[in-house]
């Protein structure tokens, strides 16, 4: 369960992915904070209790750090920046049904442009589990070494 790090000053170009999500009736989007609770439930209902928590923290900022995927005014996935550390992108997750299509993806480039905007060269991607080959295909991030785990080592219930 390595982080990862990715290069912000490197990012594939994402035009592309958002207009063919869009032709399927799939936007991608700012979360705003009067859809704090039903993004919050939703990542609650469908992920972990502790990236409900820290879903929650993204939006103790402006402009909010998350971004939603959203079908048919329904949210089909979220992704999270600098809200357990600084410069670290995550949690994210998507509906089973809706993997495979670009919205992980997608959700991913606009958090990473979006933290490239704010100032950093780099980011670190936190604790990944399953998804090592997903991060380094779509955006050439590397595993750190030894880097488990990291800034979550005094989480409580990790020992």
């Amino acid at each position: 369960m390595p982080d990862m790090l990715v290069k912000l000053y490197d990012l594939p170009e994402k035009q592309g992915l958002l207009d063919s999500l869009r032709s399927r009736g799939i936007v991608i989007k700012r979360a705003m904070t009067g859809d704090k609770q039903a993004i919050v439930d939703f990542v609650g209902s469908h992920f972990t209790a502790s990236w409900r928590s820290e879903c929650e923290c993204a939006f103790a900022r402006l402009p909010v750090n998350c971004y939603i995927a959203v079908k048919d005014g329904t949210v089909i996935g979220f992704a999270c920046h600098d809200v357990v550390v600084r410069n670290f992108f995550g949690p994210t997750g998507v509906l089973e049904e809706y993997r495979g299509l670009g919205v992980g993806k997608a959700l991913l480039l606009e958090c990473l442009c979006a933290m490239r905007q704010n100032g950093y060269g780099y980011a670190v991607i936190g604790w990944v589990v399953d998804a090592l080959s997903f991060y380094e295909r779509s955006v050439g991030a590397i595993a750190i070494p030894d880097s488990f785990p990291g800034a979550y080592r005094d989480m409580i219930g990790l020992e």
